[in-house]
């Protein structure tokens, strides 16, 4: 079967009733490798059922949430749905019994469930966090203690560029001084000479956040780079990239099918990010216009678009809502917008202007149907009308859902 298969849906069997934890009252037919830390992590919410059920229970809900607006597409699967992010993280700390520990926080608490190895997490970027920890006696460097506030190494971030093979590896610490980093760096390299690129990030707040705004390249250029649908993009500490390279290329090709571009089009990449979307639409458009409110991102972003030769996309450090409303007031027209919010939706002034601009067409993706369902309600109460609607299944075994949608006037 092709790694682009589509889930058909079982004919007979309808949604099953949520029990309180949200997952469905029905036969568990459990994963046979099933993840032991399971119940302790709580990262993967619906690893209690077989992976077409998964993808049962997402577009049960997008159909729930979406389908008052328009039929709901057959959802997006993964052909090998494990192993696919290619980012990883990893809290350190020190068990009861006084040894380093590395892992993961436990769901809605700072309790680090120790892990070595995780079914969704690359498998290089695990490796390499082990590493660390056994590192870390020998050069005499301590877990942070968030309690205390002693220690040092608070996280390690690992990106790799499934594309490229390149390995970032960012080191956070509570303070500037890691002792002995040059030898640190080249006891981790002799083990992994995969590593292209380390990263001292220093974070010495008491914040729920991993990365903070000080850093120091130890090793390589301090960044990396990898191949999506075409495009060479760069990738620092701090830019978004999507986790799932596999079902990004799926996710980001629907989009550009949907945006029905002919060349002659302009284009709003609105939440632009480092500019992976708005790149890839610029092959196909007149003029791109990328907005995005961090900075680093959209460095990043113009750095990409000179890699790739890419002459008509332009980037914006701003409030997309505002670049939009002085677009609009100067009388400059977008036949396209394309958004990809956060988790939260986009608010009350983005969405009001985007009317005011007035393009023909919306390609909204989200990573969450709730927020987007109310988002749809705002916009077809103002003239647009939902067209398709297509669930792509980013992040198997958890409960969250992504999906590409048109609207247009």
């Amino acid at each position: 079967m092709s790694d682009r298969r589509r889930y058909k849906r079982p004919a007979p069997e309808r949604p099953q009733p949520q029990n309180p934890d949200g997952l469905p009252e029905t036969e568990k037919s459990a994963e046979p490798d099933r993840c032991p830390l399971y119940r302790k992590c709580g990262g993967c919410q619906l690893q209690n059922m077989a992976y077409d059920r998964q993808l049962h229970w997402k577009q049960s809900l997008c159909e729930r949430l979406l389908g008052k607006f328009h039929s709901v597409e057959p959802i997006l699967g993964m052909e090998k749905p494990y192993h696919y992010r290619n980012k990883v993280q990893a809290a350190f700390g020190v068990s009861r019994q006084g040894q380093t520990i590395s892992g993961v926080y436990q769901s809605s608490t700072h309790r680090i469930v120790p892990v070595s190895h995780c079914m969704i997490e690359d498998e290089t970027a695990d490796a390499i966090i082990v590493t660390i920890r056994g590192l870390l006696k020998s050069f005499r460097i301590r877990p942070y203690d968030e309690y205390t506030g002693t220690g040092l190494l608070r996280h390690v971030l690992v990106k790799r560029g499934f594309s490229s093979g390149q390995v970032m590896v960012v080191l956070v610490t509570a303070t500037p001084i890691l002792p002995a980093k040059n030898r640190f760096v080249e006891a981790l390299r002799k083990i992994h000479p995969e590593i292209t690129t380390v990263i001292q990030n220093v974070n010495g707040k008491f914040t729920s956040l991993v990365l903070g705004e000080q850093e120091k390249v130890l090793f390589g250029p301090g960044y990396i780079e990898d191949t999506l649908c075409g495009c060479v993009f760069r990738i620092s500490a701090k830019s978004f990239y999507q986790i799932n390279p596999v079902q990004t290329e799926k996710l980001y090709g629907r989009a550009i099918e949907l945006a029905a571009l002919t060349g002659n089009e302009t284009v709003i990449d609105a939440y632009c990010g480092i500019g992976t979307i708005g790149l890839i639409a610029a092959r196909h458009a007149k003029k791109v216009i990328g907005v995005e409110l961090n900075n680093d991102a959209v460095r990043d972003a113009i750095a990409n678009a000179r890699r790739n030769g890419i002459q008509n996309a332009r980037f914006y450090c701003a409030d997309a809502g505002q670049f939009l409303v002085d677009m609009a007031d100067s009388g400059e027209q977008a036949d396209v917008v394309m958004m990809d919010p956060p988790r939260a939706g986009s608010d009350e002034a983005f969405l009001s202007s985007i009317v005011r601009l007035s393009p023909a067409r919306v390609v909204y993706i989200s990573c969450n149907p709730e927020t987007q369902a109310r988002d749809f309600t705002y916009l077809t109460r103002s003239g647009y009308t939902v067209r398709h609607i297509q669930p792509v299944d980013m992040f198997p075994h958890t409960n969250h859902v992504e999906t590409v949608c048109l609207l247009s006037k």
